[in-house]
């Protein structure tokens, strides 16, 4: 049996996991796909680096083009990371009539459909479940276990740093500084978690899931993003007291073929499931048209978990190439994208208001709401024991995020309102 020929780009913590893997696991593999998958040759940033697993130093190069222009190659796994020369390697590869596996959600967020559309004109596979949620199978899931079905609603755990930072402020009160500094200690974060705390990295996992599951390509710039550093452990509190978990979640929502895609802090009711995903896990909930609510669930980074989904689309890529159908599977969008504007997103908010502790001011703003047609499901008043101030409060009845704006515009006109302390997405 001839064996398929496998180019490495990058070796660092996945890439170790995916040779671990294929060289691990080879009798497995080599029965389902029916031959040996060999790793032929690995492009790395140093020769020398000393690493965790034995490799033949003659397989190594520091050029990522010995390893695309090889004419044994058939597969390429792109692990290295990057956007603007790792797009360009991969083209190149596409066009020398390579398939492409990758766990780059940066690149296919931003450069996705170019990379798809050249994938088949030359009929070559491009599959990157790893790109998103780690070693959850969820664009797998996506593209064929719902291609029966119309999605309505993909709602997201989709960035371990974040949800391990928002698990430890509810369950020991920390405050959101200290429990970052812990994350960068442990490695969850990096010195710089600008991606992960301000929403960037969700947001780009849920331009990719809103790209799939709805058939029509969603660009980072229509997720509107809102990170979690804003967070404090006063708001934790105060959702906790009402029933709710807060989560970093990304939302894209479909209602008579119009969107609309977010990333933002949400309160979640603790009764539905994605409340009880705790730590670095990630989980994905599927709203389908026929199949009603489902939930995927499970690790969403890491050197096993990922590579795991890298090397089940190596197996796929395989079982194509064997059948004589590769590039057929690709999901190029279709359909015209139609977001939706302000007046047409609507949802529930969570308000909390610093206002004067004295007689009318809760008329005053509750006239605010009605005048802009949004009602309210609950309202608490509560002293504040730091200051002569009250603290109000306010959960909504689904409002659209227009008027929701002209509330919030309004009260900053309202001497009673000394401060508009926060201002949350409600789900569940």
């Amino acid at each position: 049996m001839k064996p398929i020929k496998v180019g490495l780009l990058g070796l660092g913590t996945v890439g170790t996991g995916v040779v671990r893997i294929v060289e691990g696991h080879q009798e497995d593999l080599s029965s389902q796909v029916g031959s040996p998958i060999v790793i032929e040759r690995i492009a790395v940033k140093s020769l020398d680096k000393q690493r965790t697993i034995s490799i033949d130093s003659s397989k190594l190069t520091d050029n990522p083009l010995d390893v695309i222009r090889d004419p044994e190659i058939d597969v390429i796994i792109e692990v290295m990371g990057g956007i603007t020369g790792t797009k360009e390697y991969i083209l190149e590869a596409l066009d020398r009539g390579k398939h492409i596996v990758t766990a780059n959600k940066d690149l296919m967020a931003l450069h996705g459909s170019e990379i798809l559309a050249k994938a088949q004109e030359k009929q070559c596979d491009v599959f990157y479940e790893a790109s998103v949620a780690g070693g959850i199978p969820i664009i797998r899931t996506l593209i064929e276990g719902f291609s029966s079905d119309r999605i309505m609603k993909i709602m997201g755990i989709v960035n371990g740093t974040t949800n391990f930072i928002l698990t430890k402020m509810s369950q020991e009160g920390a405050s959101y500084e200290a429990v970052l500094s812990e994350a960068q200690e442990l490695g969850y974060a990096e010195s710089d978690p600008t991606s992960d705390v301000e929403g960037l990295d969700a947001a780009r996992k849920m331009a990719i899931l809103g790209t799939l599951g709805f058939r029509t390509n969603v660009e980072l710039e229509d997720v509107s993003v809102q990170g979690i550093s804003n967070v404090t452990k006063e708001d934790i509190q105060y959702a906790k007291q009402l029933g709710y978990e807060m989560k970093l979640l990304g939302i894209a929502d479909r209602q008579d073929d119009q969107l609309s895609i977010s990333v933002q802090p949400t309160m979640v009711k603790n009764t539905h499931p994605i409340a009880s995903v705790h730590g670095v896990f990630n989980a994905v909930y599927v709203y389908g048209e026929a199949v009603g609510e489902t939930m995927f669930y499970g690790a969403g980074a890491g050197e096993m978990p990922t590579a795991t989904s890298i090397v089940a689309d190596l197996v796929a890529v395989v079982k194509n190439l064997k059948l004589g159908v590769n590039g057929l599977k690709a999901i190029v969008p279709y359909k015209l994208k139609k977001l939706k504007t302000e007046e047409e997103i609507a949802f529930k908010n969570f308000i909390l208001l610093q206002v004067a502790d004295k007689a009318g001011v809760l008329a005053q703003i509750t006239q605010v709401f009605a005048e802009f047609d949004v009602s309210l499901a609950s309202v608490v008043q509560t002293p504040n024991e730091q200051h002569t101030d009250a603290e109000i409060i306010i959960v909504t009845h689904d409002a659209s995020q227009a008027n929701m704006n002209k509330v919030l515009k309004h009260f900053e006109g309202l001497d009673v309102i000394h401060r508009v302390k926060s201002v949350y997405r409600v789900e569940g």
